[in-house]
Formats: C-alpha cells, sequence, structure tokens
C-alpha cells in the first residue's frame, strides 16, 4: 500500500466513524494516525471538525492512534462499529495523548455501539458474536 493509500484508508476510517457515532461530527480536535505496514509507518493528520485528513506530521495532535495497515484495511471494508470495538478491546490498536479526549472519544463510541448492539437485537438483526459487547474501555493508554 503506498503512501496516499494510507492516508485514504484512514479518511475512509474517519468518514465511517462519523457516520455510525454522528456525535464526534462536532468535536474540535487534531489527531494523528500512525499507521504500520511491516517497517513502514505512515504519519497522517487528522482535523476535525471536517475531517481533514493529510499525509503529514502532527506536532499539535492531541490523540494519536498506532494501527497495523492490514487491520485498518479490515475494519474499513466491515464498516461495522461493533468490530472496532471488539479490536479495541483485544487490543489490536492503540490511543496515546491527552487522556481526557481519549476518555470521551471512547465513551461516545462505546455508548453509541451499546445503543447500536440493543437496538439490532430488539429488531433480531444483530449478527451471531462469540467476542462480547462493548465494554468500558480501559484508561492505560488505550481509547
Amino acid at each position: 500500500m503506498s503512501n496516499a493509500d494510507s492516508r485514504t484508508a484512514v479518511e475512509t476510517a474517519i468518514k465511517q466513524l462519523l457516520e455510525h457515532v454522528p456525535a464526534l461530527k462536532r468535536m474540535k480536535i487534531v489527531a494523528a494516525a500512525e499507521v504500520q505496514g511491516g517497517r513502514d509507518i505512515q504519519l497522517i493528520r487528522i482535523q476535525m471538525p471536517g475531517a481533514k485528513v493529510t499525509k503529514a506530521v502532527s506536532p499539535d495532535a492531541r490523540v494519536t492512534v498506532s494501527i497495523r495497515r492490514d487491520l485498518l484495511n479490515e475494519m474499513n471494508d466491515l464498516n461495522d462499529l461493533q468490530a472496532w470495538v471488539r479490536a479495541w478491546d483485544h487490543g489490536k490498536f492503540r490511543a496515546s495523548g491527552v487522556e481526557e479526549y481519549i476518555r470521551l472519544i471512547g465513551q461516545v463510541v462505546s455508548k453509541t455501539a451499546a445503543k447500536q448492539k440493543a437496538l439490532e437485537e430488539q429488531n433480531g438483526t444483530a449478527p451471531v458474536s462469540h467476542h462480547g459487547g462493548a465494554r468500558r474501555p480501559q484508561q492505560q493508554g488505550r481509547y
């Protein structure tokens, strides 16, 4: 995957996240993504609101998300908030930075995922999962 592909993959992930969790659309934050592919790490800058995604170093980032490129591609293909929560719960990717932002984003995503899962179960449309539901994120370097 080339540099442009990493930026595009992050942009896709952000757009999907905002589609699933519209409450984050108004958040004003600069974040960074470290997309790891083999020995290569691509640095991506994300500016919200508006989700402006560029290939750049982000010294002003309040939160940095580190994720493997193959996992990012898989999550984009799934486009499923519950899959992101499970990946987070299992430590497949991590976040660092200002704890208050990480906690806030985690709470908003967790509440939205829990509501979504309850609604799917109520309507009988929930996929069968053996991974459990959304759990409260741990604070140490996570979410």
